[in-house]
């Protein structure tokens, strides 16, 4: 097992970002009208790039790997299933903003896709980062369109109209098909390709930290735990019940609890941003999904795994 301060050292390169951003934002002339601007770039442009090159970078062996796909869906899936259901639960709907919640429901199933790669290497080398690039494959199209759903079905326009035009969809969605295809970016492209999507990390990180309002986390703390519980301490717990319930091997079951209990994905703030939510508040989410993944990985790798 690693030990915390391993993981504290993988995340604090994210954190660092979105307090560069918070900092930047508030004590420089590069103020919101020029952070506003940089959401744009990144949202249309950059993240796309990086979603489609993630995914396509290793191919996808969906027969050998079908229980673990089997199990890492059934974990999104419950999450998605948990985070709808927070505004009809007895009692605790009662205290939790509808629209607050279609733009913040995605904290609870969505994760960090690059802190997964780097920490499969880490764990279970070669292997390993293969198996998280199957779950990241398969997952992420389905994670960002459960995503998008709450905020178009609140928003003005139509569910499909809002799915065909979101640019994060478009690109998981083309990559999930390209990969399958046995399509590959050619290699002339590569070192371009990795730059865009260093640059669109760098760049969204920083966007969350310029449009953090942390007061705003105090106006919905209800809502606030309950993602966070779900996407740190419910999902891991599901995630290693599937593991026994589909008799995962061990390497199949580090990347599954891996997968389970990571900080959620940085795009979260610009996609609520870009979409008319309210992104200061997700950026304060980001931000402590981002300090919680240093106690749910250790928990998921370290006790559910033991």
């Amino acid at each position: 097992m690693l030990r915390a301060v391993n993981y504290a050292q993988l995340l604090f390169p994210d954190f660092s970002l979105i307090l560069c951003g918070y900092l930047v934002c508030r004590y420089t002339a590069l103020d919101r009208s020029v952070w506003e601007k940089v959401e744009s770039l990144v949202y249309y442009f950059l993240f796309p790039i990086l979603l489609f090159q993630s995914i396509v970078r290793s191919p996808l062996d969906l027969g050998s790997a079908s229980s673990l796909i089997a199990a890492g869906v059934v974990c999104g899936l419950s999450a998605i299933g948990l985070s709808y259901a927070l505004p009809y639960l007895p009692v605790l709907g009662g205290h939790i903003d509808r629209r607050e919640h279609a733009g913040a429901a995605q904290v609870a199933f969505r994760f960090n896709s690059f802190i997964a790669l780097a920490l499969a290497d880490r764990i279970a080398g070669p292997e390993g980062l293969l198996l998280i690039a199957v779950l990241i494959g398969v997952c992420v199209p389905i994670l960002n369109i459960a995503a998008v759903w709450p905020m178009a079905r609140h928003g003005q326009g139509g569910f499909l109209r809002e799915l065909v035009r979101n640019p994060l969809i478009i690109a998981t969605a083309s990559g999930l098909v390209a990969n399958i295809a046995g399509l590959h970016i050619p290699f002339w492209l590569e070192p371009t390709v990795s730059r865009i999507g260093a640059a669109s990390i760098a760049l969204g990180l920083m966007s969350a930290g310029a449009g953090m309002q942390l007061g705003s986390l105090a106006r919905g703390k209800t809502l606030a735990v309950a993602v966070l519980s779900i996407r740190h301490l419910i999902t891991p717990l599901i995630a290693a019940g599937m593991a026994w319930v589909f008799k995962l091997t061990p390497l199949q079951a580090t990347a599954l609890l891996t997968f389970s209990a990571l900080p959620t994905a940085s795009t979260c703030y610009v996609l609520a941003a870009r979409m008319g939510y309210n992104g200061p508040y997700v950026a304060g989410l980001v931000t402590l999904s981002t300090l919680l993944g240093m106690l749910s990985l250790p928990f998921a790798l370290g006790v559910l795994r033991g």
